[in-house]
């Protein structure tokens, strides 16, 4: 999970910014945490405690109210309606947690599904959810990136052949779902390593923070974050997020030892 943050993190300044080069500093000037990292925590802390997704979702964006959320989503989490049929790629930002609790493929996607549903119900919204989920599925699982390419392009209908170089010139700005996963997904499988994986996501530009969120997860599970970057992303969270973050890893590394 904190390949996701730390690819929030990198990516914040980039948002409003965009460049279209891997030149440049890691952690930049002005870098924070963003929504993505309020969500992607808040839905460990659910599934830590067998929660309810819209009631984590609530608390923790109240609790860090100025993160840049988007302002359906914002209204949302203070009030008590339901889903909005939402696009959006702000459920497949939030999902990484699943993938390293989830204790089979089929409860995977079923726990993707259910903690985009609560606010992003549209079925694009939650194929990009279940398809990121998958991806960190199957790299977990020791799956080579090519034929992770190809069953993600199947089951989802994503057009994934194209490289980052071929992206890269023509992308714009995209908060969809359809529009950011698969450009997110192909970040990771390219790259040769974590901090390689990023800086391609940052430098296909739009969304930056989010895509760079999408790819930080995936890519965490395929190469590992390195101590030093992880230490520095782990310097920019609060002390409730930090103590989500910890409790998360100690679940995961007991669950990995079994």
């Amino acid at each position: 999970m904190i390949g996701a943050i730390t690819g929030d993190i990198v990516g914040s300044i980039y948002e409003a910014r965009n460049i279209k080069t891997k030149a440049f500093p890691f952690f930049g000037a002005g870098c924070r945490f963003t929504d993505d990292t309020v969500c992607t925590l808040a839905i460990a802390d659910c599934l830590m405690q067998d929660g309810d997704f819209a009631d984590h979702l609530r608390r923790y964006v109240r609790r860090h109210p100025d993160r840049g959320y988007g302002a359906m989503f914002f209204e949302w989490a203070h009030t008590d309606r339901g889903p909005y049929n939402s696009w959006g790629n702000g459920s497949a930002m939030r999902v990484s947690p699943v993938a390293h609790l989830a204790r089979g493929e089929t409860e995977l996607l079923e726990l993707a599904a259910r903690s985009a549903a609560v606010t992003h119900d549209h079925p694009d919204a939650i194929a990009g959810a279940q398809a990121v989920a998958l991806t960190m599925w199957l790299a977990l699982a020791e799956t080579d990136a090519s034929s992770i390419r190809r069953e993600v392009a199947e089951r989802f209908g994503y057009d994934l052949d194209r490289s980052v170089d071929e992206i890269r010139p023509g992308y714009a700005f995209d908060v969809s779902c359809a529009g950011t996963v698969p450009v997110a997904i192909t970040c990771a499988l390219e790259a040769t390593g974590y901090e390689d994986a990023v800086r391609n996501a940052i430098s296909i530009g739009g969304d930056s923070d989010t895509i760079a969120c999408i790819t930080g997860g995936i890519a965490e599970v395929m190469f590992g974050v390195p101590a030093e970057i992880a230490d520095q992303a782990k310097s920019y969270l609060t002390g409730d997020l930090l103590d989500v973050l910890d409790r998360f890893d100690r679940i995961k590394e007991s669950r990995a030892a079994r």
